[in-house]
């Protein structure tokens, strides 16, 4: 079974650096779980503006760890400056909780 991460990016970064590396994990974990509740606690109150600061904060920390979520992230964005309704979106937000979550767990399991 393939992982929801890679550490491609995070070994060009680091040059190889464990304890960079494991740095960088940990600064992950640290971050996006907040991160996340507070885009989708945006979402969930009709905050567009907010939820749109927090999936663009997130963006560099996925692609650090290629978590292929651009594509969502940028979805996010767009409906919060197209003032959608949040239905339109909370599809796409649960995509990204599902799969940053699986990476979490995955992280945590592989550097605990």
């Amino acid at each position: 079974m393939s992982k929801s991460y890679s550490l491609k990016n995070v070994n060009e970064l680091s040059g190889g650096d464990e304890d960079f590396i494991n740095v960088l994990v940990q600064t992950f974990l640290e971050e996006i779980p907040p991160d996340i509740d507070s885009m989708v606690q945006a979402v969930n109150q009709d905050n567009p503006q907010m939820a749109y600061q927090y999936a663009h904060k997130m963006k560099p920390n996925l692609q650090l760890f290629d978590i292929d979520l651009q594509k969502q992230i940028k979805q996010v964005e767009s409906w919060s400056k197209d003032n959608k309704k949040k239905e339109e979106i909370l599809p796409i937000v649960e995509k990204i909780v599902k799969t940053v979550s699986k990476a979490i767990s995955e992280l945590k399991v592989d550097f605990a």
